[in-house]
């Protein structure tokens, strides 16, 4: 037991001393897999370091994540997101935010077909922001609204983050994509509820009804704007839930039909094609490469024994599974004010992961439940990448973005409890598979 505890404390140590130099994070797993296996394990440091990377990398899984990254660059470079917002608007003003609402509903819909928090807190954002602001509605509500709305981009299937938990944890990338829907329409729900709560209580805060009032008319040809994103939208997720495809299928079928649709809106010529091609190489590099420094700390740390020595003082110890996610809930917090999600998820599955299911608590909900704070996480200053994304957009100081986005952070604790209490949420609808 002494040398587990000796092998954690330079494992943290060695940690966050490579973070702390600024290395890249896949090479912060990959050096603190190293000082692990060279003090305490006689294994060949070479060999591991090879097969591991290898495994790592050569999924059938992983080949998802570069084609659901591509979709969403070639979304982001086209008008669709732009004829979304056009297409939203004369549906919301009746509601009370009116306005307020559509960057709810675009975020929950760009969600559906981008897979990335970053990337609806930019497209939406863009488009969103200089039209609420100049119609005169308030800042702190244009801000909380986009910010805590674009989390769901990690929940709303097909998630980047579900797919790297479900590589990392060897569990099934399409259960865990059925179980965030309920809980995803939950929390869209939720900030809706408060948008109309918060508008009726602050009526005089709102700018006056559009001059030119909206017609049954605007509104049905509205519908049309909308057509492109729901085709897209049923060809990726319409596809996994029938079951005619996998969600790696699923995924370069929404390639071709984001590309098709560019296409036939104008927006695709070969500067777009390369500069969205581009972008998606690089991200999904970045994270195949943490995702394999993941793996490599993993084989290391079974060596150290770390992993089931900790699941055992778990277990020793007889907490409830309530009081072991409380716990957890209050360290992917404070992880959450230093490191991005994805390294959040793969610094973390291979130590937690035996902790919880000695604890009985189902993997594919535990995925859902890390997703959960993981979007609290991204709105949590000083590293929450949604505040950086906004804070680029608007030039305000992220500790003003991130007040505006508290309510918002608190609604989705509310909502994690929730699931919490009732774990059917998530997983009802991946036990009708």
């Amino acid at each position: 037991m002494s040398e587990m505890l000796l092998a954690a404390i330079i494992s943290l140590v060695a940690l966050f001393g490579f973070l702390g130099l600024g290395t890249w994070v896949a090479f912060s797993l990959l050096g603190v897999g190293a000082v692990c296996m060279a003090l305490f394990s006689n294994a060949p440091l070479g060999t591991s370091l090879a097969s591991t990377l290898w495994g790592g990398a050569n999924q059938w899984s992983l080949a998802s994540l570069p084609l659901f990254l591509w979709m969403g660059e070639i979304l982001f470079r086209s008008r669709l997101s732009s004829d979304m917002f056009a297409g939203l608007a004369p549906w919301m003003t009746r509601l009370p935010g009116r306005l307020l609402h559509v960057n709810v509903f675009g975020c929950g819909i760009f969600a559906a077909v981008s897979g990335s928090s970053a990337a609806t807190a930019a497209t939406i954002g863009k488009i969103s922001l200089p039209e609420l602001l100049k119609r005169g509605y308030p800042e702190n509500m244009v801000l909380g609204t986009l910010a805590g709305s674009a989390t769901l981009g990690l929940l709303i299937p097909p998630s980047i983050i579900m797919i790297v938990y479900g590589v990392a944890t060897d569990q099934s990338i399409a259960r865990l994509f059925m179980a965030g829907v309920i809980p995803g329409l939950l929390l869209l729900a939720l900030f809706v509820g408060y948008v109309v709560v918060w508008s009726l209580i602050n009526r005089h805060r709102l700018p006056q009804e559009d001059a030119v009032p909206v017609t049954w008319a605007d509104r049905i040809l509205a519908i049309k704007r909308l057509g492109p994103v729901f085709i897209l939208i049923g060809g990726v997720i319409g596809s996994i839930y029938s079951g005619i495809a996998s969600p790696t299928d699923a995924a370069a079928v929404g390639v071709a039909i984001a590309l098709v649709l560019a296409r036939v809106s104008g927006d695709l010529n070969w500067k777009t094609f390369k500069a969205g091609l581009t972008g998606a190489t690089q991200m999904s590099c970045m994270i195949a490469f943490i995702l394999a420094g993941a793996n490599f700390l993993t084989t290391a740390m079974g060596y150290t024994g770390i992993p089931a020595g900790l699941a055992q003082w778990v277990a020793e110890l007889h907490l409830s599974p309530y009081a072991l996610l409380a716990a957890l809930t209050v360290l992917f917090i404070i992880l959450g004010c230093f490191l991005d999600g994805i390294s959040m998820v793969v610094l973390t599955t291979s130590v937690i992961l035996p902790m919880v299911l000695a604890a009985g608590i189902d993997p594919i909900w535990f995925g859902i439940y890390l997703v959960f704070v993981v979007e609290m996480a991204q709105i949590t200053p000083p590293v929450g990448f949604n505040l950086f994304v906004i804070q680029s957009l608007t030039n305000r100081n992220i500790f003003t973005i991130a007040m505006a986005t508290l309510p918002f952070f608190l609604i989705m604790a509310g909502a994690l409890v929730l699931i919490t209490i009732i774990p059917d949420i998530a997983l009802w609808l991946p036990n009708q598979m």
